[in-house]
């Protein structure tokens, strides 16, 4: 990740007034974490697993806070319960950052599968997205 893009995120998530941002940390973003690990102004919390950072992200929202969620794409089909039973059920709304492992072009081979079944679990799970390819965006 380009580090223009690492400080259009960091001010996107100030702007946003995201107060504490969950992880599942992967290699496409890594040099995203220890920036936002460092900054003061967020509450960064490394989890687990994908239904624990989603699950944290949702709390927090209930508890007044703003939270993201940053996970590699396959964390949708990894965390689907939770995203189901906190967003379909209850209508807790979570917000997530991934990158689009398996897109057009991807280079390694178990990351297809990514790709496809990424936006089709989105649209199963009736998740609003949008697909960011540059910074300016």
């Amino acid at each position: 990740m380009k580090e223009e893009a690492v400080q259009a995120v960091v001010r996107g998530l100030k702007a946003a007034n995201v107060e504490v941002i969950t992880t599942v940390p992967e290699s496409r973003f890594k040099e995203l974490y220890p920036v936002l690990h460092d900054d003061p102004g967020f509450r960064y919390i490394m989890a687990t697993n994908e239904g624990e950072a989603i699950s944290i992200a949702a709390g927090a929202r209930l508890g007044g806070k703003k939270s993201v969620v940053i996970m590699e794409n396959c964390g949708i089909r990894e965390g689907a319960e939770e995203l189901a039973r906190l967003g379909l059920t209850h209508s807790i709304p979570v917000v997530m950052i991934m990158p689009y492992v398996g897109d057009i072009g991807e280079r390694n081979w178990w990351g297809i599968n990514h790709g496809l079944t990424m936006e089709p679990m989105l649209h199963a799970l009736r998740i609003p997205y949008i697909i960011v390819r540059r910074i300016d965006e």
